[in-house]
């Protein structure tokens, strides 16, 4: 599976508010790790259940991430670089995602809390990347986005990170390319929970 990742955290580059909400109030974030059953009001899991089934493992006891957002589509717009698949359609979600729980506090070296949350975030989409690089070659692929986040803690906002977990699949009809879409999220979803084990826990980098 092709797999990538990138640090975006130019003044132009996307930022997540964690807890969100859209600015009319119709749209909200809804708390997947501790209220599973509230996936019945996320339309796009409802829309494609292999997004659902992502957001479930994803937000499971087993994985270290919790949800935020979430979106899928299909498109025949494809990029110069997206030609090796030799694919006349792809199908594409994103999920924006943090670590549950996560302790970003002062580290021995003296790096701030947000240097801190950097180091980890990318080491996760590095560990993240070369383990899915080791799995079949299908038409499926996953790029990893570091982003800063801001979240609201205790009537403050702390600065940290977020990883927006692109998948895609291709194929010469759009029902090859959500099928091979559908494989990529299974792939992405497993590799999380290994990763997610004692060793490779949130814990366990901040005392790297």
């Amino acid at each position: 599976m092709d797999a990538d990742f990138s640090i975006e955290l130019g003044r132009e580059d996307p930022v997540l508010d964690f807890p969100w909400k859209d600015p009319a109030g119709k749209l909200v974030y809804i708390d997947l790790k501790r209220h599973p059953e509230l996936i019945a009001q996320i339309e796009e899991a409802q829309t494609f259940p292999e997004l659902q089934e992502f957001l479930r493992t994803l937000n499971s006891a087993r994985s270290t991430l919790e949800t935020a957002k979430c979106d899928a589509w299909v498109t025949t717009e494809l990029s110069a670089e997206e030609e090796v698949y030799n694919a006349s359609h792809k199908f594409a979600s994103y999920v924006d995602a943090v670590f549950s729980g996560i302790d970003v506090r002062l580290s021995s070296s003296g790096q701030s809390s947000s240097e801190r949350c950097l180091e980890i975030h990318e080491r996760f989409a590095r560990n993240l990347v070369e383990l899915l690089r080791r799995a079949p070659e299908i038409p499926s692929a996953l790029e990893v986005c570091v982003r800063r986040c801001y979240f609201a803690e205790h009537g403050g906002i702390r600065e940290g990170c977020y990883c927006t977990l692109y998948v895609s699949g291709y194929g010469n009809d759009e029902a090859g390319a959500r099928r091979n879409w559908g494989v990529g999220l299974k792939l992405v979803g497993n590799a999380v929970v290994q990763l997610s084990s004692p060793c490779f826990s949130p814990g366990y980098y901040s005392e790297l």
